[in-house]
């Protein structure tokens, strides 16, 4: 007879070996840290007079360091399965967040009023030891007090856009799904023939119609988002309401209301709340282009949108203007979307398609 024993046993020492030597080479990886610290320190802190260019690029390598190193000792404290990504995410809008709620008690220098900064050095260079870690641009306004500011404008303006747009899209994708027939109709009509119209057409028709400020911006986003989130709403809603709690919520007698707002209004909202993450990020980007085009919120009120639009003409001298808000914007939205695809796998029941 044969054992068939080994011949079971030998596939899996691949594995193991392969498991065994990223283990060992994941010590390796933690030295990536400090590595990456002290090359980030001599870009920012030491090459103060080096080409712009050359600063960025050693910063971005000594990030890419940074991370790969951080992923190592994670994977080896949490396991293989830890998304530092993720967490990296999470960590950066919490940042974002905690920066735009404190803003007015932080040692910013001054960042709005050009009348205040006539002694202060204009188009300095990033400096993370003085007091302009970003530097300053044109008007030697400080860039790291209008980053924060101006993230305290977008996230204003889409969270309230994006706020309008579920509780009125939602609530109206629900009754259209649920009810169906004419009201599904007329409601679905209506939703497309807003999907169908050229987005940036439609908000610049808005803002040119009214002065542009915080709350037109967020009137004008909400009105883009509304149409979505009924699509969204009336989607997830034919998922729901062959369930058997809607179901035996109608054998019962339940009222059509009642069963809307009790039953299918909370597990609607999860989904809905997910992709929130997502039409935050869209919005962010939406209210910049408006703020570069001119038609936005304009100055002084900082705004990452004219932060780039003011800095565009001196991109080739000092680039660090139009680079720094333009990354602070990308790595913002770079990280609503992967909390947000995060947030689908956990609440989106992929039972409905649009």
């Amino acid at each position: 007879m044969v054992d068939t024993h080994l011949d079971t046993e030998l596939p899996a020492a691949p594995i193991e070996l392969a498991v065994e030597r990223s283990l060992r080479y994941s010590w390796l990886a933690t030295l990536l840290v400090p590595l990456g610290s002290v090359v980030l320190y001599v870009a920012l802190g030491v090459m103060t007079e080096s080409e712009a260019a050359v600063r960025i690029i050693g910063s971005l390598i000594a990030l890419t360091l940074v991370y790969f190193g951080l992923d190592a000792i994670a994977k080896r404290v949490f396991g293989a399965a830890f998304e530092t990504d993720l967490w990296l995410s999470i960590t950066w809008l919490v940042l974002v967040v905690t920066s735009v709620i404190f803003a007015d008690l932080l040692p910013l220098s001054e960042s709005q009023n050009p009348s205040l900064t006539l002694s202060e050095p204009s188009r300095a260079r990033p400096d993370l030891f003085s007091a302009h870690p970003l530097g300053t641009d044109t008007q030697a306004l400080d860039i790291l007090g209008g980053v924060i500011y101006g993230a305290r404008v977008s996230l204003q303006v889409s969270i309230f856009a994006v706020s309008v747009g579920m509780l009125i899209g939602g609530l109206i994708g629900v009754a259209s799904g649920f009810f169906g027939g004419r009201t599904d109709g007329v409601i679905g009509i209506l939703a497309d023939s807003v999907l169908a119209f050229p987005p940036l057409i439609l908000l610049l028709a808005v803002v040119t119609a009214f002065a542009p400020g915080v709350l037109t911006i967020s009137m004008a986003l909400a009105l883009l988002g509304v149409p979505t989130y009924v699509r969204l709403a009336r989607a997830n809603t034919l998922a729901f309401a062959q369930r058997e709690f809607v179901l035996a919520a109608r054998a019962m007698g339940a009222k059509p209301w009642r069963i809307i707002i009790r039953e299918l209004v909370p597990n609607v909202a999860r989904p809905l709340l997910s992709f929130s993450f997502i039409i935050v990020a869209v919005l962010i980007v939406a209210e910049a282009s408006l703020s570069f085009l001119g038609v936005g919120i304009q100055r002084p009120t900082p705004t990452w949108g004219n932060m780039i639009s003011a800095g565009q003409g001196e991109i080739e001298t000092t680039p660090h203007i139009v680079f720094v808000p333009g990354m602070v914007m990308f790595t913002t939205v770079f990280c609503l979307n992967r909390v947000g695809d995060k947030a689908r796998a956990m609440w989106d029941p992929k039972q409905s398609s649009l």
